[in-house]
């Protein structure tokens, strides 16, 4: 549900350091078009990560997180004979996943759905409401990139509603489809690259035992965990995401 602005200072502190970096919104979400046959399933968003790959002229470090994340591993893990990406990065995001985290989301995504708000201040209301351990933004400016102005002037999240029912019909299914632990499994086995799992310390979508279990699916793999942050790892503690991510390039490059 997010849009490629939540990635805050991430794209120019990665820049700074040599990397050509592109921060890309999913289809149905962000200035991306919205799918004309609802099609939102595992295999339509990890299909654009691998078509969006192959486009560039050297294989990628896919940096996925939530959402992103899970069609990254799908891409990359359901490929092993192909070079889909140079490495990964997981934010906040496994096979193993909470239901109550799942379930938090799904209505906080509902809630707003069709009625939308009035103001942006209703907006930052609401995301206090769902994060309260981050501080209230001064100024509300910055929320507008994640919404669009409906012709009733009210601001609607910068997603295609269909998102939440999309191909299958109900929101319940598609969320199944999206979020299997079984392929995700699956897919994680066969994670050949370097990889690096980002956790939120105080996610309640990904546990510590989630992130165990992620760790034993892709043995090479390591695992920073962000103190002071939850689900939306990079907006949380945009500080200490970049210094992780960073690291984890400059590993790389050596």
């Amino acid at each position: 549900g997010q849009t490629r602005h939540s990635w805050g200072t991430t794209l120019g502190a990665c820049a700074d350091r040599g990397w050509h970096t592109m921060c890309v919104d999913l289809r149905g979400h962000g200035r991306s078009e919205w799918a004309p046959d609802g099609d939102y399933t595992l295999d339509a968003f990890s299909g654009d990560v691998v078509a969006l790959a192959r486009a560039l002229p050297e294989p990628p470090v896919l940096v996925g997180a939530s959402l992103g994340g899970l069609a990254s591993l799908a891409a990359i893990g359901e490929r092993p004979d192909e070079t889909v990406a140079r490495a990964l990065v997981l934010v906040d995001v496994a096979p193993r996943l909470e239901e109550a985290g799942r379930d938090r989301i799904a209505a906080f995504m509902l809630e707003h759905m069709e009625s939308g708000f009035a103001s942006l201040e209703e907006v930052a209301d609401a995301v206090a409401a769902y994060n309260p351990h981050r501080p209230r933004p001064a100024n509300l400016d910055g929320l507008a990139k994640n919404l669009r102005r409906g012709d009733d002037g009210r601001w609607y999240w910068h997603w295609d509603p269909t998102f939440v029912s999309g191909k299958l019909g109900a929101h319940d299914e598609t969320r199944s489809s999206v979020v299997d632990p079984h392929r995700l499994s699956d897919a994680a086995r066969g994670v050949r690259v370097p990889t690096l799992l980002v956790r939120g310390r105080v996610s309640d979508l990904l546990s510590e035992e989630g992130a165990r279990e992620l760790l034993e699916l892709v043995p090479h793999a390591r695992m920073v965990d962000v103190a002071g942050a939850g689900h939306m790892v990079a907006g949380d503690r945009n500080d200490l995401f970049n210094d992780a991510v960073v690291s984890f390039l400059e590993e790389l490059r050596a």
